[in-house]
Protein backbone atom coordinates (compact mmCIF):
# COMPACT_ATOMS: atom_id res chain seq x y z
CA UNK A 1 0.00 0.00 0.00
CA UNK A 2 1.40 3.53 -1.18
CA UNK A 3 0.57 6.32 0.95
CA UNK A 4 1.66 10.05 1.66
CA UNK A 5 2.32 10.60 4.95
CA UNK A 6 2.75 14.39 6.46
CA UNK A 7 5.76 15.70 8.56
CA UNK A 8 5.77 17.72 11.34
CA UNK A 9 6.71 20.37 9.10
CA UNK A 10 4.49 19.69 6.49
CA UNK A 11 6.37 18.02 3.89
CA UNK A 12 4.97 14.84 2.11
CA UNK A 13 6.71 11.84 2.71
CA UNK A 14 6.08 8.89 0.08
CA UNK A 15 5.76 5.66 2.14
CA UNK A 16 5.01 2.12 0.81
CA UNK A 17 3.86 -0.83 3.43
CA UNK A 18 3.51 -4.53 2.97
CA UNK A 19 2.52 -7.31 4.87
CA UNK A 20 0.43 -8.71 7.49
CA UNK A 21 -0.80 -6.04 9.83
CA UNK A 22 0.31 -7.83 12.94
CA UNK A 23 3.70 -9.04 11.49
CA UNK A 24 7.04 -7.97 12.98
CA UNK A 25 7.73 -4.70 12.07
CA UNK A 26 10.84 -4.07 9.25
CA UNK A 27 11.65 -0.30 8.75
CA UNK A 28 14.17 0.54 5.89
CA UNK A 29 15.71 4.04 5.19
CA UNK A 30 17.58 4.65 1.88
CA UNK A 31 21.04 6.17 1.01
CA UNK A 32 21.80 9.38 -0.23
CA UNK A 33 20.83 9.62 -4.01
CA UNK A 34 18.58 6.69 -4.05
CA UNK A 35 14.87 6.00 -3.09
CA UNK A 36 12.72 3.09 -1.49
CA UNK A 37 13.09 1.18 -4.53
CA UNK A 38 16.54 0.47 -3.49
CA UNK A 39 15.22 -2.30 -1.93
CA UNK A 40 13.10 -3.89 -4.24
CA UNK A 41 15.20 -6.78 -5.08
CA UNK A 42 15.82 -7.51 -1.46
CA UNK A 43 12.53 -7.48 0.52
CA UNK A 44 11.39 -10.89 -1.72
CA UNK A 45 14.20 -12.36 -0.47
CA UNK A 46 14.15 -12.03 3.42
CA UNK A 47 11.97 -13.87 6.30
CA UNK A 48 8.17 -13.83 5.42
CA UNK A 49 5.29 -12.37 7.57
CA UNK A 50 7.20 -8.81 7.92
CA UNK A 51 5.32 -5.76 8.16
CA UNK A 52 7.82 -4.05 5.55
CA UNK A 53 7.95 0.04 5.85
CA UNK A 54 9.99 1.88 3.71
CA UNK A 55 9.75 5.60 2.22
CA UNK A 56 11.31 7.89 -0.07
CA UNK A 57 13.50 10.80 2.29
CA UNK A 58 12.28 13.98 1.72
CA UNK A 59 13.97 15.67 -1.78
CA UNK A 60 14.18 12.17 -3.36
CA UNK A 61 11.71 10.01 -5.18
CA UNK A 62 7.95 10.83 -4.71
CA UNK A 63 8.47 13.03 -1.54
CA UNK A 64 8.66 16.81 -1.28
CA UNK A 65 11.63 18.73 -2.16
CA UNK A 66 11.30 21.46 0.61
CA UNK A 67 14.39 24.05 0.41
CA UNK A 68 18.21 23.30 1.52
CA UNK A 69 19.59 22.76 4.22
CA UNK A 70 18.18 19.71 6.05
CA UNK A 71 19.16 18.58 9.45
CA UNK A 72 19.70 15.20 10.66
CA UNK A 73 17.00 15.82 13.63
CA UNK A 74 14.59 16.59 10.60
CA UNK A 75 14.97 13.42 9.22
CA UNK A 76 14.78 11.39 12.11
CA UNK A 77 11.55 13.71 12.73
CA UNK A 78 10.58 11.98 9.65
CA UNK A 79 11.26 8.64 10.21
CA UNK A 80 9.68 8.85 13.69
CA UNK A 81 6.63 10.63 11.07
CA UNK A 82 6.46 7.59 9.11
CA UNK A 83 6.59 5.13 11.92
CA UNK A 84 3.83 6.58 13.47
CA UNK A 85 1.38 6.91 10.98
CA UNK A 86 1.82 3.52 10.18
CA UNK A 87 0.91 2.74 13.93
CA UNK A 88 4.40 0.43 14.16
CA UNK A 89 6.38 -0.08 17.55
CA UNK A 90 9.20 -2.45 18.52
CA UNK A 91 10.66 -2.18 14.58
CA UNK A 92 13.74 -2.92 13.54
CA UNK A 93 15.43 -0.41 11.58
CA UNK A 94 17.61 -0.97 8.66
CA UNK A 95 19.09 1.64 7.05
CA UNK A 96 22.01 2.08 4.41
CA UNK A 97 24.40 5.16 4.09
CA UNK A 98 22.61 7.87 5.06
CA UNK A 99 19.62 5.66 5.87
CA UNK A 100 22.32 4.10 8.34
CA UNK A 101 22.74 7.98 10.22
CA UNK A 102 19.28 8.20 10.82
CA UNK A 103 18.76 4.51 12.26
CA UNK A 104 21.57 5.61 14.59
CA UNK A 105 20.14 8.81 15.60
CA UNK A 106 16.62 7.28 15.99
CA UNK A 107 17.39 4.44 17.88
CA UNK A 108 19.27 7.31 20.83
CA UNK A 109 16.25 9.12 20.46
CA UNK A 110 13.55 6.60 20.48
CA UNK A 111 14.14 3.32 21.72
CA UNK A 112 10.65 2.81 22.52
CA UNK A 113 10.37 2.89 19.12
CA UNK A 114 13.16 0.77 17.62
CA UNK A 115 14.26 -2.68 19.43
CA UNK A 116 17.30 -3.49 17.14
CA UNK A 117 19.03 -2.15 14.15
CA UNK A 118 20.55 -3.00 10.91
CA UNK A 119 23.48 -0.91 9.94
CA UNK A 120 24.73 -1.05 5.98
CA UNK A 121 27.33 0.54 4.74
CA UNK A 122 27.18 3.54 7.31
CA UNK A 123 29.37 4.94 10.08
CA UNK A 124 28.49 7.61 12.66
CA UNK A 125 30.15 10.21 10.70
CA UNK A 126 30.66 10.38 6.90
CA UNK A 127 33.26 12.81 5.81
CA UNK A 128 34.09 16.24 6.80
CA UNK A 129 32.42 19.42 6.24
CA UNK A 130 34.59 20.55 3.60
CA UNK A 131 33.82 16.99 1.69
CA UNK A 132 30.04 17.94 2.16
CA UNK A 133 30.81 21.47 1.05
CA UNK A 134 32.35 20.77 -2.14
CA UNK A 135 29.69 17.91 -3.41
CA UNK A 136 27.45 20.58 -2.27
CA UNK A 137 28.73 23.17 -4.61
CA UNK A 138 29.68 21.29 -7.62
CA UNK A 139 25.49 19.53 -7.81
CA UNK A 140 24.46 23.18 -7.09
CA UNK A 141 26.96 24.43 -10.41
CA UNK A 142 26.16 21.67 -13.08
CA UNK A 143 23.92 19.27 -11.02
CA UNK A 144 23.94 15.56 -10.89
CA UNK A 145 24.63 14.09 -13.92
CA UNK A 146 28.60 15.36 -14.32
CA UNK A 147 29.34 13.83 -11.00
CA UNK A 148 27.40 10.12 -11.50
CA UNK A 149 30.79 8.63 -13.05
CA UNK A 150 32.48 9.25 -9.67
CA UNK A 151 29.83 8.50 -7.62
CA UNK A 152 29.18 5.08 -9.06
CA UNK A 153 32.99 4.40 -9.13
CA UNK A 154 32.58 4.90 -4.85
CA UNK A 155 29.26 3.18 -5.04
CA UNK A 156 30.54 -0.18 -7.21
CA UNK A 157 33.42 -2.72 -7.77
CA UNK A 158 35.31 -2.56 -11.11
CA UNK A 159 33.26 -5.59 -11.79
CA UNK A 160 29.66 -4.45 -11.28
CA UNK A 161 30.56 -1.05 -13.02
CA UNK A 162 28.74 -1.35 -16.11
CA UNK A 163 26.14 -3.73 -15.03
CA UNK A 164 22.22 -3.34 -14.29
CA UNK A 165 22.39 -2.43 -10.73
CA UNK A 166 24.95 0.39 -11.49
CA UNK A 167 22.38 1.40 -14.49
CA UNK A 168 19.56 1.76 -12.20
CA UNK A 169 21.63 3.52 -9.56
CA UNK A 170 23.32 5.75 -12.08
CA UNK A 171 19.16 6.48 -13.41
CA UNK A 172 18.18 7.27 -9.80
CA UNK A 173 20.77 9.28 -9.18
CA UNK A 174 20.65 11.87 -11.70
CA UNK A 175 16.73 11.94 -11.60
CA UNK A 176 16.89 13.13 -7.86
CA UNK A 177 16.32 16.47 -7.49
CA UNK A 178 19.24 18.81 -6.83
CA UNK A 179 17.86 20.44 -4.13
CA UNK A 180 16.67 17.53 -2.07
CA UNK A 181 20.38 15.88 -2.60
CA UNK A 182 21.88 19.18 -1.35
CA UNK A 183 19.41 18.93 1.80
CA UNK A 184 20.78 15.45 2.33
CA UNK A 185 24.46 16.67 2.13
CA UNK A 186 23.84 19.25 4.76
CA UNK A 187 22.41 16.85 6.69
CA UNK A 188 25.56 14.51 6.79
CA UNK A 189 28.12 16.99 6.97
CA UNK A 190 26.50 18.43 10.20
CA UNK A 191 26.61 14.65 11.68
CA UNK A 192 28.58 13.28 14.27
CA UNK A 193 27.00 10.35 16.40
CA UNK A 194 30.13 8.54 17.96
CA UNK A 195 29.48 9.38 21.53
CA UNK A 196 25.21 9.01 21.51
CA UNK A 197 25.98 5.58 19.36
CA UNK A 198 28.63 4.40 21.75
CA UNK A 199 25.69 4.68 24.47
CA UNK A 200 23.50 2.46 22.84
CA UNK A 201 22.17 -0.86 23.84
CA UNK A 202 20.21 -3.50 21.80
CA UNK A 203 20.50 -5.99 19.30
CA UNK A 204 22.59 -4.59 16.20
CA UNK A 205 24.13 -5.89 13.10
CA UNK A 206 26.71 -4.14 10.72
CA UNK A 207 27.33 -4.85 7.05
CA UNK A 208 29.64 -3.26 5.14
CA UNK A 209 30.85 -3.96 1.31
CA UNK A 210 34.28 -5.09 0.56
CA UNK A 211 34.57 -2.95 -2.76
CA UNK A 212 32.96 0.27 -1.01
CA UNK A 213 34.74 2.95 -1.22
CA UNK A 214 32.25 5.37 0.01
CA UNK A 215 32.14 3.91 3.69
CA UNK A 216 35.07 1.37 3.73
CA UNK A 217 34.28 -1.83 5.50
CA UNK A 218 37.15 -0.60 8.56
CA UNK A 219 34.57 2.78 8.82
CA UNK A 220 31.80 0.84 9.02
CA UNK A 221 33.25 -1.57 11.84
CA UNK A 222 34.46 1.18 14.12
CA UNK A 223 30.86 2.42 14.18
CA UNK A 224 29.54 -1.11 14.72
CA UNK A 225 31.86 -1.65 17.49
CA UNK A 226 30.48 0.92 19.29
CA UNK A 227 27.43 -1.13 20.61
CA UNK A 228 28.58 -4.24 22.78
CA UNK A 229 27.70 -7.39 21.70
CA UNK A 230 26.92 -6.29 17.77
CA UNK A 231 27.68 -8.11 15.15
CA UNK A 232 29.54 -7.34 12.04
CA UNK A 233 29.19 -8.83 8.16
CA UNK A 234 31.17 -8.34 5.00
CA UNK A 235 29.25 -8.22 2.31
CA UNK A 236 31.86 -9.81 -0.45
CA UNK A 237 32.26 -8.29 -4.43
CA UNK A 238 29.64 -5.56 -2.80
CA UNK A 239 29.92 -1.77 -3.19
CA UNK A 240 27.91 0.96 -1.44
CA UNK A 241 24.84 -0.67 -2.08
CA UNK A 242 24.62 -4.78 -1.66
CA UNK A 243 20.55 -4.61 -1.41
CA UNK A 244 20.85 -3.71 -4.57
CA UNK A 245 23.91 -4.94 -6.29
CA UNK A 246 23.74 -8.16 -4.66
CA UNK A 247 20.36 -8.70 -3.03
CA UNK A 248 20.64 -12.30 -2.00
CA UNK A 249 24.34 -12.09 -0.34
CA UNK A 250 22.20 -9.02 1.72
CA UNK A 251 19.07 -10.33 2.71
CA UNK A 252 21.06 -13.40 4.17
CA UNK A 253 22.77 -12.33 7.28
CA UNK A 254 19.70 -9.98 7.75
CA UNK A 255 17.31 -12.65 7.86
CA UNK A 256 19.68 -14.92 10.19
CA UNK A 257 19.83 -11.90 12.40
CA UNK A 258 16.03 -11.26 12.38
CA UNK A 259 15.89 -14.95 13.31
CA UNK A 260 18.47 -14.64 15.68
CA UNK A 261 16.24 -12.02 17.75
CA UNK A 262 12.58 -13.45 17.40
CA UNK A 263 11.77 -10.89 14.49
CA UNK A 264 9.80 -13.03 12.28
CA UNK A 265 6.11 -13.99 11.30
Amino acid sequence: MRRMVEARDGTRLATRIAGPENGPALVLAHALGTDMTLWDEAIPLLPEGLRVLRWDMRGHGGSDVPAAPYAMGTLVSDAEAVIEAHDLREVVFAGISLGGMVAQALAVKRLDLVRALVLSNTAAKIGTPKLWDERIAAVRQSGLAPQADAVIERWFGPRSRMGPAAARARRVLTGTDVEGYAGCCAAVSGTDLYTPVSGLRLPLLGLAGSEDRSTPPDLVRETIDLVPGSRFEIVRRAGHLPPLERPADWAAPVSEFLRAIGHTG
